[in-house]
Order: C-alpha cells, then sequence, then structure tokens
C-alpha cells in the first residue's frame, strides 16, 4: 500500500515509526538481516525502507532486501533510488523492477555528486538532482499512478552547502513537482528542527513529514556520519559524551536516552504536526527496540500476568485472567516467545552494575553483534562496514572524496614507487595524505602500535588496507584498543590485510605452511570490494593515462591478503612471520 494512503488511514493520534536497513555487504549478513527484520516487523512499523547504493551499486541486493521483505513479512517497504552516476537505462529497468516486486514506495534521492565526463564514466544525463527522478516518474503514464515518492529533507542544511532559503526553494521543487512525502536527515538539533519544520510549512509545503532519527551506537561512527550528513551537535551532547566515550554500553545507553527524548519532544509538540518518526537503524535492534519500549510505542503492557493452567473447565467463580486451558497457553507461550515485546529482559549477569546492560527474551540472536568484533566488526554481521558512508547508504564504499580531494591528496602515480610513497605518507599522518583510497580515515592510535611494522610492508610493495596488533587482557575502557561495556577485557589476535603481488604470494604460502596451524589466511585477486576501488580510483584519471593504466593493472594483477596470526601472547609472532623480524 502507498505510504500516503497508510497514513490517510490513521487517526491523526496514534504515533507511527518506519526501520531504515541497508543492503549487508556479505551473503551471511544478508542473510541475518532478514531474520532480524523477521523480529522487528512485529512491532508493527508503518514501512520499513531499504537503501540503494551509490549509482546503483547495490542494486541486486537492494532489491531482493526490499522485495524479499515485504514478501515474507508483509510489512510495506520504501525502497531508496539514488538517480546520478546511473548507467543509460538503469533507472528506468529498476524501476520496471520496482514495479514487478510489488514494490509501491520509493525515496528519491540524488546519490553523488554527478561525475559524467569528469569521471569518464556513460551515465545517463537526464538525471542531475533528486527533483528529475520525481518529474521523470510523475510523468510516466507507466510509473506517475503506480509510485508513492517520498524526497529527502535537510534540517540542519545540505551537505553541499547552498544557502539555507535556497534549499527551501529547492525543497518546495521537488513537492510541486509531485514528491509525496518527506523524510529527512539525522538531526540532534531539536530547536533547530522545529524551526525547519515550521520554515518547510511557511513556504507552503504541506506533505508529510517524517523527521529520521539515528540513535547513537558507537562514538565513533557517529562522529563520522554526523560529519558526513552535516549534522550540527549541540554543545550539551558532545558534553554528556566526552566522559563515556570509551566505553561502548554507555555510550549506546546514552544514545537510547537521547533518541528517545528527541522522539518525544518533536511528536508532543502538537504545533509541529507530526505523530511519527523514521528511525535508521544501522541494521542493529537493541537500541530502537529500547526506544520504542521507553515511548511505549509497542505494546500496551509487557508485564506478565500469571494464570492457572487446568485441563477442566474454568469454575464459574474464576476469571478468565486467571484460569487458562492448555492449548491457550500453548499458543500464548509460543506466540510470546516467537514475537517477544522489547522491554521484557533479564539480567544478563549477576556481576554486572544495575541497569548496565540487559538482554530482551529474544536472546542472542538480537545483541551479538551489538558491539563491534575489536575495530573491523564481523562479516556475518548485518551491520557489518556500518559508517563507512553517510545516512542513505552507510554501508557504502567508494573512495569517500571528491575528485578534487582525491588528487590533491594521491596525486597522479605512475610507478610502484608513487604508490609506495601514497601509503607511506598516509602512514606517517602526513597531512599531505589524510586518506587513501581504501582508508577513509588518518591512521588509527591502534595501527600506529604496529607503525614500524606497516612500514616496512609498504616498502616491500606490500599495500595495507587493515591492520591490528595483538592485545593480550587489556580492559575494555582501554583508549586505544577497547570495546564493548566497562568492566571486560579484550584479546585481540594480530591481522594485517594487504595487497601484493603473485611472486610474494608464493613466498608467503611457503612460510604459512611451516607455521603448523598458528595462522589462518586468505587470497584473492577478484570477487572482492577493494578490487572495486582499484576501478574507482583509475576513473578518475582519463583513458590510457598512464596513471590510470597503472590502476587498472593493480588491480588486474595484485592479490588481496588477508593474515590472523592465533598467538596472541607473542605479539611480534605475526610480523616475524611477514618480515622475518
Amino acid at each position: 500500500m502507498k505510504l500516503t494512503e497508510k497514513l490517510s488511514q490513521r487517526d491523526g493520534q496514534t504515533p507511527f515509526f518506519t526501520f531504515e536497513f541497508f543492503p549487508p555487504r556479505t551473503d551471511q549478513g544478508f542473510t541475518n538481516l532478514l531474520a532480524r527484520i523477521s523480529r522487528l516487523t512485529p512491532l508493527n512499523p508503518l514501512a520499513i525502507s531499504v537503501t540503494w547504493g551509490a549509482g546503483g551499486s547495490t542494486r541486486e541486493r537492494s532489491m531482493d532486501l526490499a522485495g524479499m521483505s515485504q514478501a515474507r513479512f508483509g510489512v510495506d517497504t520504501i525502497m531508496h533510488l539514488t538517480c546520478t552516476n546511473m548507467e543509460q537505462g538503469m533507472v528506468e529497468d529498476a524501476l520496471r523492477e520496482a514495479k514487478d516486486r510489488e514494490i509501491t514506495n520509493l525515496l528519491a534521492l540524488r546519490g553523488d555528486p554527478p561525475r559524467g565526463s569528469e569521471f569518464w564514466l556513460p551515465i545517463d544525463p537526464g538525471f542531475t538532482h533528486a527533483i528529475d527522478l520525481v518529474k521523470y516518474i510523475k510523468s510516466s503514464p507507466e510509473f506517475a499512478d503506480y509510485f508513492c515518492v517520498g524526497v529527502a529533507g535537510y534540517p540542519d542544511g545540505h551537505p553541499d552547502g547552498q544557502p539555507l532559503d535556497q534549499q527551501m526553494q529547492h525543497l518546495k521543487a521537488k513537492v510541486d513537482a509531485g514528491a509525496d512525502y518527506i523524510i529527512t536527515q539525522l538531526f540532534y538539533d531539536v530547536d533547530n528542527f522545529k524551526d525547519w519544520v515550521r520554515r518547510v510549512r511557511e513556504a507552503g509545503i504541506t506533505v508529510p513529514i517524517i523527521p529520521g532519527v539515528m540513535p547513537i551506537q558507537n562514538h565513533t561512527s557517529f562522529l563520522r556520519m554526523a560529519k558526513l550528513c552535516g549534522a550540527k551537535i549541540p554543545p550539551e551532547i558532545t558534553a554528556a559524551l566526552e566522559p563515556i566515550r570509551n566505553d561502548d554500553q554507555k555510550v549506546k545507553d546514552y544514545g537510547v536516552e537521547l533518541a528517545t527524548t528527541i522522539v518525544k519532544s518533536i511528536t508532543e509538540d502538537t504545533s509541529l504536526g507530526i505523530r511519527g518518526v523514521h528511525f535508521c537503524t544501522l541494521n542493529l535492534e537493541k537500541s530502537v527496540r529500547r526506544i520504542l519500549d521507553a515511548l511505549g510505542w509497542t505494546h500496551e503492557s509487557h508485564r506478565p500476568r500469571n494464570q492457572i493452567i487446568d485441563s477442566a473447565p474454568a469454575e464459574p467463580h474464576l476469571p478468565s485472567q486467571v484460569a487458562i486451558s492448555p492449548e491457550h497457553a500453548s499458543k500464548v507461550a509460543v506466540t510470546a516467545l516467537s514475537n517477544p515485546p522489547a522491554s521484557l529482559s533479564v539480567p544478563q549477569s549477576s556481576g554486572q552494575e544495575d541497569g548496565s546492560t540487559t538482554t530482551d527474551i529474544a536472546g542472542v540472536s538480537s545483541t551479538w553483534d551489538e558491539f563491534p568484533n575489536g575495530r573491523f566488526g564481523d562479516p556475518s554481521s548485518p551491520a557489518y562496514g556500518v559508517g563507512s558512508g553517510d545516512q542513505w547508504d552507510p554501508g557504502a564504499g567508494g573512495l569517500g572524496v571528491s575528485r578534487a580531494e582525491a588528487i590533491s591528496q594521491w596525486g597522479t602515480p605512475i610507478s610502484i614507487e608513487d604508490l609506495n610513497a601514497i601509503f607511506t605518507r598516509h602512514l606517517n599522518s602526513d597531512p599531505r595524505t589524510p586518506t587513501t583510497p581504501f582508508s577513509p580515515d588518518p591512521l588509527l592510535a591502534e595501527s600506529r602500535m604496529i607503525l614500524p611494522q606497516l612500514l616496512d610492508m609498504t616498502l616491500k610493495g606490500w599495500w595495507t588496507v587493515g591492520s591490528q596488533p595483538a592485545v593480550d587482557s587489556a580492559p575494555s575502557n582501554d583508549e586505544i584498543v577497547g570495546w564493548g561495556p566497562a568492566g571486560g577485557y579484550v584479546f585481540q589476535k594480530s591481522f594485517v590485510e594487504f595487497f601484493c603481488d603473485e611472486d610474494s604470494l608464493r613466498e608467503l604460502e611457503a612460510r604459512v605452511r611451516e607455521e603448523n596451524g598458528w595462522v589462518t589466511w586468505y587470497a584473492a585477486n577478484s570477487q572482492e570490494e577493494a578490487f572495486n576501488i582499484w576501478s574507482q580510483w583509475a576513473l578518475l584519471y582519463p583513458p590510457n593515462s598512464e596513471t590510470r593504466v597503472l590502476l587498472e593493472k593493480m588491480r588486474d594483477t595484485r592479490w588481496l591478503v588477508s593474515i590472523v596470526h592465533h598467538n596472541f601472547k607473542e605479539p611480534d609472532a605475526l610480523w616475524k612471520l611477514l618480515l622475518d623480524q
């Protein structure tokens, strides 16, 4: 059903909510996300939305996730659709496939700024802004009456930095072109959001506004996401997070409290006319359950009621809430265990501080990946890779910088020595190279613990894209390697992932055999996300240029190697293997 039809059928008083998910990077993550959605849909969201990777990079997974969620779980889906950097005909094909899958709701987005001839890509010139997509759908006899189309709103201003009055004009133009509703980008400044809503209404925009709310899950990812989206962070939030930033559980607890406060403030302000919100879940489950429970938006009561199970008919003087038949008791138990209420919880362990952490009755299925597995996460988690993109594509890969920034940082390499220099500058925290195509941030403090080894690898032409040192019982709130709730300990195996040539690979293969099971490793030269980054990097330069030829050769000839050494008691074990140290 169209989202606007569902909204019009509501009484205007009962609150509603929607969930947003992104297609996981791995097959196992995809399967686990479907299980997660199956646990969340009994909470009765109005709809769920599925993000769309820039340039259609996640087209198949986005389509499958939206279609399967709707077909399996009976929940209406909103499929995001970006229109820039799409090859000719891809937009039309995507709309037809969505229609075939009976998806009626879309969120029309621009996506990354159009790259066009600047990147030597054969993209469709008919789509440069979200309004082009709205106009196309609403003017097409094939699609106009079928799709309900939403657009994005930016309470804190568009990340491109356009003047606010110009942004309001653009929003109104999208609505005038036929947009049916607005979902906003994440925000944390409530007063600014309320002012924005009033200005939207004063501009004559009357379509429903659904605020985007993203619970804070992790301090580092929160800062990165807020920066990418241009979200304003009130000083009181920064002050509240600073003393707890190294305790992931306390950060999550604060995120739940903050999101609950934000939702209450905007939905209880009757002058705004807002009765529902759009939760950006980041493919995680626990926080949104806790928020909905705190709001009282899921069940009228979660308190269990004891009843007498009696095979004989209940005595006339016993009310029905006291006596229950075995058959009825069985049905109630099955239903409750299949669709657990968010607030039914028990302490995880008696050794925790009161109120520090609870586990809902759904068990570990809903919480096993609430905290990262060290810095890299678990590929089987639906949330694997979160935080590398923006709100509308939180699991995005790509280069992460504009073409101008990329060339400024990485130059025009034409030799192996030039590539060595790029990776060396990044490792040394040279301000000229704060990122690489494979590392969107400066080197983390954790990796600086093994900086000499990483530099030695780079001198060999082994370009590292991920690493971590061995850790033996560091406190979980350690400034550098800690993660998860306070009071725990971190044990971590040394790990490194890097590109190397085939000769080096064969040499490594022989060394690994001599380790007698202490090493797990993996090597690939295709079908990995990292190789697509070589292609994206190469597209910055003209066809047949020395730089493009070099980067495409690296994509085609280099191997991506991941090695884990299991002896965390010996911090140098991995580096002795790799570097003869």
